[in-house]
C-alpha cells in the first residue's frame, strides 16, 4: 500500500491500523479534515468515562521512530473537548483551544497504543478548564491541561452520544 501523502486518502491511511485496535474501541469521526488525515482516533465509553486512543503508525513518527510530539499534542488537544462531550453537564459546543499545557513524560514507540482520559475541572459562561493523562502501551506519556473557549453550538447542542459509543 502506498502511503505517500500525494497518493493516498483517509481510507488508505487507516487500513493498516484497524486490525490492531484494543477490544471495545470504535473509530470516531471528530475534528474535521485535519484529524481525519492524522488519525484515525478511536473511542470507548466505559459507562462513566470516555477513553480516546490511536495506534502509532509510521506516518506519526519522527526520525527516531517514536511518535512525533506534534501528533501527541494534537491528540491531547482533542482529548479534553471529547471528554467534555460525555462527562460535563453542558450543551455540546465547539471548543477552540485558548491554552494547552503538555508535560511529555515518556515516548510512544512505533506500534504503541496511545490512549488518554480527561476530566472537566470547571466550566464558566465562556470557558472550559480540563486536564488529562495519556499513556503509551500502559506507561505514562503525557500530562495535559487546557482552557477552551465555549464556542458555537454543534447542531442543537443536545447530542448525548456524539461519537456513537454508547
Amino acid at each position: 500500500m502506498n502511503h505517500s501523502p500525494l497518493n493516498s486518502n483517509f481510507d488508505d491511511i487507516a487500513a493498516d491500523a484497524v486490525d490492531n485496535i484494543p477490544e471495545g474501541f470504535r473509530p470516531v469521526k471528530i475534528g474535521g479534515p485535519f484529524i481525519s488525515h492524522n488519525g484515525p482516533l478511536y473511542g470507548k465509553w466505559t459507562g462513566q468515562r470516555l477513553i480516546l486512543g490511536f495506534r502509532v503508525e509510521e506516518r506519526h513518527t519522527n526520525p527516531l521512530k517514536i511518535c512525533h510530539g506534534g501528533m501527541l499534542a494534537t491528540f491531547a488537544d482533542m482529548l479534553i473537548p471529547c471528554a467534555s462531550m460525555y462527562q460535563a453537564d453542558m450543551e455540546r459546543r465547539f471548543l477552540p483551544t485558548i491554552s494547552l499545557q503538555i508535560d511529555y513524560m515518556g515516548a510512544a514507540a512505533l506500534g504503541a497504543w496511545v490512549q488518554g482520559e480527561a476530566d472537566v475541572l470547571r466550566t464558566t459562561r465562556n470557558m472550559l478548564f480540563g486536564q488529562g493523562l495519556v499513556s503509551a502501551d500502559g506507561q505514562p506519556a503525557l500530562r495535559v491541561s487546557g482552557i477552551f473557549k465555549m464556542g458555537q453550538l454543534i447542531g442543537d447542542g443536545k447530542a448525548s452520544d456524539p461519537l456513537g459509543l454508547k
